[in-house]
């Protein structure tokens, strides 16, 4: 089984160096997938309000602990909450609600899914993370889908700097500003959707001949790839093989020449939402 090495985020709180993705699974082929992907390795869970999904992961989750003897710190489980919520008590009581619906007396990370413009009330909910951050119910805090702008109005409203923000990030849309943002400020980049989901450049020369190179997989390149960035991507897939093929990425190492081309695959209208990501309601 892969051993996947850890980050270090700016609260001093370390994580998974990559971590499974869950959406849109749900019911029992969500459960299934999820002990699955347990059982080859992964140790960081990626959840969500909106996914409708935190019933099966928190059930898989606590099964594989008990079935396997395992301590509860084992795991990484992380959810977000969604803009509807984001006012200060509406924000407390729908954490209370994930933790219920998780069956977890601590939540690892919690991000706010995405900062909902067009109620502005991103400053508040990110005042309630603080606080539940403060009593022990939730141990690191961040964002998820926040432009550089958003991240400088909650810094500025509060003095603290989320861990964490989660962004859409693939070869097709690379996000160097914003992952430059992060590294001044110290937050670490998530990546949903790292394989770039339907638009997977998998037959790319600059991934293909990668992958030729070093005898992995299009995906695995992909997944290196964003390893090397510094980013930790969340793959999802109910697949046994495919999930345990993405969690092998750190035996091979992508040279400077194979990341840049990667990198040049970019292009501006390689986002798969297309326009301003802030303003899909489904976040």
């Amino acid at each position: 089984m892969t051993t996947i090495p850890t980050r270090t985020l700016n609260d001093g709180n370390e994580i998974p160096a990559i971590g499974f993705g869950t959406y849109p699974l749900t019911g029992d082929e969500g459960y299934q997938a999820v002990r699955s992907a347990l059982d080859n390795g992964y140790r960081l869970l990626d959840s969500a309000v909106n996914y409708k999904n935190e019933v099966e992961v928190g059930r898989a989750a606590r099964d594989w602990l008990d079935d396997n003897g395992m301590d509860r710190d084992e795991l990484t489980i992380q959810t977000k909450l969604p803009g509807r919520h984001h006012d200060y008590h509406l924000a407390i009581a729908s954490v209370e609600e994930s933790l219920e619906r998780l069956g977890l007396q601590r939540i690892d990370v919690l991000l706010i899914h995405w900062p909902n413009p067009i109620t502005n009330k991103y400053r508040d909910a990110w005042r309630a993370l603080v606080d539940l951050r403060a009593s022990g119910v939730v141990r690191t805090i961040g964002v998820s889908n926040f432009t550089a702008q958003h991240l400088a109005d909650i810094v500025e409203a509060s003095g603290e700097t989320p861990a964490i923000n989660q962004i859409e990030l693939h070869p097709y849309f690379i996000q160097e500003q914003m992952r430059g943002e992060h590294q001044q400020r110290g937050i670490l980049t998530q990546s949903w959707s790292p394989l770039g989901k339907s638009q997977a450049p998998f037959e790319e020369p600059a991934v293909a001949q990668a992958a030729e190179a070093h005898d992995v997989t299009p995906a695995q390149v992909i997944l290196r790839w964003q390893v090397q960035l510094g980013s930790v991507p969340l793959p999802k897939s109910a697949t046994p093989e495919r999930q345990a093929a993405n969690l092998d990425v750190f035996d091979f190492e992508l040279t400077e020449a194979e990341m840049a081309a990667i990198a040049g695959l970019h292009r501006e209208d390689g986002r798969l939402f297309g326009g301003d990501p802030n303003t899909h309601e489904e976040m």
